[in-house]
């Protein structure tokens, strides 16, 4: 895939209209009250936004926010299949279920963020989202509704993505900086790139830069660290990363199903029978590439999945029956540790145990310590192991750490990203 695609910066955009896709997917507080629990996807668009500003563009800004349904028949089928009585099910819940999606409060926090107002609509494409582009002026931004409240967005509706790019104008611009959402061929993300000149914000740009610099030409030795409860999720990218890194080293839980391939006895952790062929047959990868394949040598078990279990540390493949594995031992932490104390470039993706648990964190926070003391170029994939790295303070110690977990993953497995793929070429 080519990863040298235009920028903000390689287009004039002063007197234009710009629809930004942006990733303001927030958490928000779980009582309904719509209060944003962490701003970080919103504070990560400020660059490209402000630039935009500066540079005299009028700002359309488009996100998804959660999943809702668009349709009250098929939220009520979604609902019954969660086990919801469908007598119970009416118009106003589903309304309920959208309104809680809205993007109000988005546009209030980019209003302080900015030090300026936002103009919000009340639709996506329709009427009052016409009305409002049509009348914005240089130096101004507006944000759409929830792009997921169209039933075609998810769709890569062709007409939808029209109705949206008509929005910026004849001589308008689409700008993409949704990074999390690059790897989905949605109507905002990648379609509508059919209808307007299409470039990248700066924080689609700097993943780019640095994982597509990782991938495409590392400073060596590249070593990935690959944790995370699956082996099934991570297959394409240890098969990827076999033809390009140095070490691999395997940690969380799909570790038990390496071990129990190689005849080790795992209790009653994680483990996926069905991939333990496809495990061998990456171990005996790893000897023909001359790539070093690193699995835990011990484990810390618990007699139960719960932050206060009883635990102890076994060797690899001798976990008790009843117990299960929820952390890579201390002598796994003085191995991985050292495997990156030398390392060019460090990519991470997934946690090595149960880190939500102070008790089985400990394999985490080893890793992520010697990530914050190596010279190397260390880039954090995203999703789990972001949001650990973040929870025990080490964030600002790492070079990179992505703002998309199934966009990243994606990323370094080699496939091609629908959102990028459709920005034009340097």
């Amino acid at each position: 895939m080519n990863y040298n695609k235009k920028t903000v910066k390689d287009v004039d955009v002063a007197g234009k209209k710009v629809l930004l896709r942006c990733d303001f997917n927030v958490p928000l507080a779980k009582d309904g009250s719509g209060v944003i629990t962490d701003d970080k996807r919103i504070r990560a668009a400020l660059p490209t936004i402000q630039y935009l500003l500066d540079q005299g563009a009028a700002v359309i800004a488009c996100s998804h926010m959660g999943k809702p349904v668009a349709s009250f028949d098929k939220w009520v089928k979604k609902q019954a299949e969660k086990g919801k009585d469908p007598a119970t099910l009416t118009e106003e819940k589903w309304q309920k279920s959208l309104k809680e999606l809205r993007m109000e409060p988005v546009a209030a926090r980019l209003s302080e963020l900015l030090g300026k107002s936002v103009i919000l609509a009340d639709d996506v494409v329709g009427p009052d989202a016409q009305a409002k582009a049509a009348a914005l002026k240089s130096g101004e931004i507006m944000l759409l509704q929830n792009t997921r409240f169209e039933a075609g967005e998810t769709k890569g509706d062709p007409e939808l993505a029209k109705q949206m790019a008509a929005l910026a104008g004849k001589d308008g611009v689409y700008v993409s900086d949704a990074f999390g959402a690059v790897h989905r061929a949605h109507a905002s993300t990648a379609v509508v790139a059919d209808y307007l000149p299409a470039v990248s914000g700066f924080l689609i740009q700097k993943e780019l830069e640095v994982i597509g610099g990782a991938l495409a030409d590392p400073k060596r030795p590249l070593v990935a660290i690959l944790g995370g409860s699956k082996v099934s999720s991570k297959i394409g990218v240890i098969n990827n990363l076999l033809e390009i890194a140095d070490t691999i080293i395997i940690g969380g839980g799909m570790a038990y199903t390496f071990s129990a391939a190689q005849g080790g006895k795992v209790g009653d952790s994680l483990l996926e029978n069905d991939w333990k062929d496809y495990s061998l047959e990456m171990i005996e990868k790893a000897k023909a590439k001359g790539v070093k394949l690193l699995l835990p040598v011990d484990t810390v078990c618990a007699d139960a999945f719960s932050p206060d279990a009883n635990a102890q540390v076994v060797k690899a493949g001798e976990i008790p029956d009843g117990w299960q594995g929820l952390d890579i031992g201390p002598e796994t932490v003085k191995l991985y540790c050292a495997a990156v104390a030398d390392a060019g470039t460090v990519i991470w993706n997934g946690p090595m145990g149960v880190f939500e648990f102070e008790k089985f964190a400990v394999g985490t926070k080893a890793v992520a310590d010697a990530l914050s003391k190596t010279s190397a170029i260390t880039i954090i994939g995203g999703g789990d192991s972001a949001a650990a790295v973040q929870q025990l303070g080490y964030a600002d110690k790492m070079t990179h750490i992505s703002t998309g977990g199934g966009a990243s993953l994606e990323f370094m497995e080699g496939k091609e990203l629908p959102g990028v793929a459709c920005l034009m070429n340097k």
